[in-house]
């Protein structure tokens, strides 16, 4: 693990929070959103491979992507729930709600068990990240809603992955992909 604090990722990482907060001011769909909205996303991409690729992976790099994320996700709950609200069916959201409980739990579990913030970058939750992300792209197909479903299984998913591995586990391991195992 790299010790240097300001390096090339965590930049790309602090581009991303700052594109997350002018998100907040753009009126959600129109091409300037879309255009900020798609650069959120690629440095989400490419701030974690760059770190690896430069040999710079932290623990402050992975706080700050886990912070960014956290970030970027309010930011879109803020946006886009107005709009998909009418859209799709009241039974997302209470798939959504439930989700919701299962993050904070697995956040709580994480929080008593090695006293710190945890959120892992384990493969479902990669998943997760690009099948929100994908949201706002598909919100004027007639595939909306039913895609919202796919979103919410696969969060569903990595949200159950994620609390029993923080269950199981009897110590911090930041680089647990699934529950099958750890990995890089």
């Amino acid at each position: 693990m790299n010790k240097q604090i300001f390096n090339v990722p965590n930049g790309i990482t602090l581009l991303r929070m700052a594109g997350t907060l002018c998100l907040l001011f753009l009126r959600p769909l129109t091409p300037l959103f879309f255009v900020l909205y798609t650069f959120t996303g690629l440095t989400d991409a490419l701030d974690g491979w760059t770190a690896r690729r430069m040999g710079a992976v932290s623990e402050l790099g992975a706080k700050l992507d886990s912070m960014a994320d956290l970030a970027f996700y309010a930011v879109v709950l803020i946006k886009l729930v107005p709009i998909l609200w009418g859209m799709v069916p009241a039974e997302i959201w209470y798939a959504v709600a439930a989700i919701l409980v299962l993050r904070l739990l697995s956040y709580l579990v994480a929080a008593i068990k090695y006293r710190r913030f945890a959120s892992l970058h384990t493969y479902l939750n990669k998943l997760t990240g690009a099948a929100v992300f994908l949201i706002p792209y598909l919100l004027t197909t007639g595939y909306a809603a039913l895609y919202c479903w796919v979103a919410c299984a696969v969060a569903a998913a990595a949200a159950w992955e994620e609390l029993v591995i923080h269950l199981r586990s009897q110590t911090y391991l930041a680089n647990t992909k699934s529950l099958l195992g750890k990995g890089q």
